[in-house]
């Protein structure tokens, strides 16, 4: 669900740092001399841990404000009638202005004001945020009975079954279409479409930018500490946003125009839709108050002088002779200081959009022929393939399969599924560390976690609720067909084919879509001490004229959405595990001066091949499971019920097919890495012993495997 989170905050953290050993501690990477601290005026924002804390909380909201939909995505169907194929395109426009802007943002940027830059992205996301919200305010009041006149208030005798003379005075919804309804229904999708667009825009400036911002401007050995507290941060972003849906979820999506007389529905109710827009405007004012500061950082600022303090006692005790003269700039010699600026991400900031776009394809298929760095983005395109999905519809489809609230499902996401994604990273990185991994050793790890992670998949597609029994719509399994499953006494009844106001029958657990279809032409409301509840009696379709209760049939098996998630989560953390050897793969699997060119293009394959199509691939998946249709102007709207067995072995097995392949670029990364390691053991042993000795000298830092690959 959140590698994606992870692989976008990398991207700028592989500075040269060999061109950076040849500046002095006050230049830029620019080659000018930073300012000269007696002669810049003394200011609170010339603070480099003034600015990591800054976009720690700006990258925190603007994730928040980017995840929040995916928490409300079933809300949003429900409200506006939407099928998941267009609620999953419209979570991928997210990723359309991005893509198409970042890759300039990222090798153009040095020459503009990074913070001003930043602050303007982040008021564009604020703006895209209250863009999402206007569909609310300009919509009508949300009716969820859809068969009930607009003078009747709603769900009293609306879906009663009434006899066919009445039939002309019952409004049905289809009857209310006109061409101004489509058009308005156009116009609402339409802005929602624009306003996840403009938020991929506005996202664009402020990872690059706030990443380099630090590292240029950070100490050499306090900038990856810095970095790593803006990472972990920033994790947290889409774990607030599950938690603020599971808070806006409870409340009534209209609190700010409620009915007189309130509303008669539940939070259980399916036909409850909460106030997915409330949080959007709770984010956005949270993106546009931490994009304030961003205005007063100056372009450029004294680079830092002092590791910190903790730090350097650490070092202290760690830190070898050898990395001390590694790091010394006067280690590098003047030949291999030419020969990096012959890299595009060098001569770059030098290059027109014109030659820039000429030259970037022949780079991109250079880049590309290192079989190591293709196999590894490959499978790294399965992963956040299978991660779009899962954090697009992973809350749809624990609502559907275990009959659960949408806030409830929010809640369990953000407790237990994200946390063991961040713990799957920080793993996967100290297994690295205290294990010294070389390449053969990053590919066995990403191997071996993502076999766990395919295992611990596989019982999932047997922890599931099967599906309710609704009358005419899906068939019983026993050899003798029962009459209240086939409702042709409510033909007298004159129901409306697009009502929806589920009834269960307690004595059968069946489920009529509305009291019309079970026949019944009276409503008792009994008070309880905490809550009343409805009945509806004299129903001509249930057997022995049992009264129903209002609702659908509660689930007998809700109670394993916890073991369930459980096992996603585990499996994530497994996932994750690959994410920091999967990077050390890429970065030594090409030459040191196209380094961060193979992280821009990594990223962009990430976006078009997985995170734009996956989310339309899972929506379309989950279509092809409903069984029942909600109809709006005579067109396909929302699914009111699925086929929970095909939902859940159609949604695991896309997952399971994106982690197999995975599985399958891992182990063929793994299998030629082993390859080269043998060539090089076999050449190594043909050398002569004073050949041997002469490298030894020359390099005693460097590790063999780092130049196999």
């Amino acid at each position: 669900m959140s590698p994606r989170l992870v692989w976008n905050y990398w991207g700028p953290q592989v500075p040269d740092k060999e061109t950076k050993a040849t500046m002095g501690t006050e230049n830029t990477p620019g080659g000018k001399a930073s300012p000269d601290p007696q002669d810049v005026r003394p200011s609170v924002f010339h603070n480099i841990k003034l600015f990591v804390l800054c976009h720690s909380l700006l990258q925190l909201a603007q994730l928040m404000i980017s995840g929040y939909l995916k928490s409300s995505i079933s809300t949003v169907e429900k409200r506006f009638g939407l099928s998941s194929q267009t609620s999953g395109l419209l979570v991928s426009f997210n990723e359309v202005g991005n893509t198409a802007l970042i890759v300039f943002v990222s090798y153009f940027g040095s020459r503009v004001h990074r913070p001003r830059m930043i602050g303007y992205g982040a008021i564009l996301v604020a703006l895209a945020g209250l863009l999402m919200t206007l569909p609310h305010f300009i919509s009508e009041p949300y009716r969820y009975d859809n068969t009930s006149p607009e003078d009747m208030p709603q769900d009293f005798k609306a879906s009663l079954c009434l006899p066919t003379t009445s039939a002309p005075a019952r409004t049905h919804s289809n009857g209310n279409c006109s061409s101004y309804t489509e058009t308005r229904h156009l116009s609402v999708v339409g802005i929602m479409f624009v306003a996840q667009t403009l938020l991929g825009v506005g996202g664009v400036p402020i990872q690059p930018f706030g990443i380099s911002y630090i590292d240029d401007f950070a100490h050499n050995s306090n900038s990856p500490l810095y970095l790593g507290i803006l990472f972990a941060v920033t994790m947290m972003g889409p774990g607030l946003a599950f938690g603020l849906g599971s808070l806006m979820l409870r409340l009534y999506v209209d609190i700010n125009q409620m009915p007189e007389g309130g509303i008669s529905l539940t939070i259980k109710d399916p036909r409850w839709v909460g106030a997915w827009w409330l949080g959007f405007l709770i984010a956005a004012g949270s993106v546009a108050l931490a994009a304030i500061p961003y205005f007063f950082f100056p372009k450029e600022m004294p680079k830092e002088k002092h590791e910190l303090q903790f730090r350097r006692k650490v070092l202290a005790v760690t830190d070898s002779p050898a990395r001390k003269d590694k790091d010394s700039p006067s280690k590098q010699s003047p030949g291999e200081s030419t020969k990096k600026q012959d890299g595009l991400v060098q001569i770059a900031p030098n290059l027109t959009v014109i030659q820039f776009i000429k030259v970037f394809p022949r780079v991109l298929l250079q880049t590309l022929r290192h079989p190591i760095f293709l196999l590894v983005v490959l499978s790294q395109v399965c992963l956040s393939s299978m991660a779009a999905g899962m954090a697009t519809f992973l809350p749809k489809f624990l609502e559907r399969q275990f009959s659960i609230t949408a806030s409830y499902a929010n809640l369990l996401i953000g407790c237990l599924s994200f946390p063991s994604v961040i713990v799957g990273i920080v793993v996967g990185g100290v297994l690295v560390k205290r294990l010294h991994l070389g390449p053969v050793g990053c590919g066995a790890l990403c191997l071996l976690g993502m076999l766990l992670c395919l295992f611990f998949s596989l019982p999932l597609f047997f922890i599931g609720c099967p599906s309710h029994q609704i009358a005419g719509i899906t068939h019983q399994t026993s050899a003798q067909p029962r009459p209240e499953l086939f409702p042709s006494c409510m033909e007298v009844c004159s129901c409306p084919s697009d009502g929806f106001n589920p009834v269960c029958d307690p004595s059968t657990r069946v489920e009529y879509i509305t009291p019309c279809h079970a026949g019944c032409s009276s409503q008792v409301v009994q008070d309880a001490l905490d809550k009343s509840q409805v009945f509806y009696t004299n129903c001509s379709c249930v057997a022995e004229g049992n009264p129903v209760m209002a609702g659908s049939c509660d689930s007998t098996c809700s109670h394993l959405v916890v073991p369930f998630l459980l096992l996603v989560s585990l499996g994530s953390a497994l996932a994750c595990l690959t994410h920091t050897p999967s990077f050390m793969l890429i970065l030594r699997g090409v030459k040191k001066e196209d380094k961060t060119l193979a992280v821009g293009i990594q990223f962009m394959f990430l976006r078009i091949l997985a995170w734009m199509p996956s989310p339309v691939i899972h929506g379309s998946a989950i279509d092809t499971t409903c069984v029942h249709w909600a109809l709006s102007c005579g067109r396909r709207a929302v699914c009111r019920y699925y086929n929970n067995d095909l939902l859940r072995n159609r949604f695991i097995g896309l997952q399971f097919f994106f982690k197999t392949g995975s599985v399958i670029c891992f182990a063929l990364v793994l299998a030629i890495l082993r390859q080269q390691d043998k060539e090089a053991r076999t050449k190594e042993s043909r050398s002569s012993p004073a050949v041997a000795q002469q490298l030894l000298v020359s390099g005693p830092g460097k590790k063999p495997e780092d130049s196999r690959v």
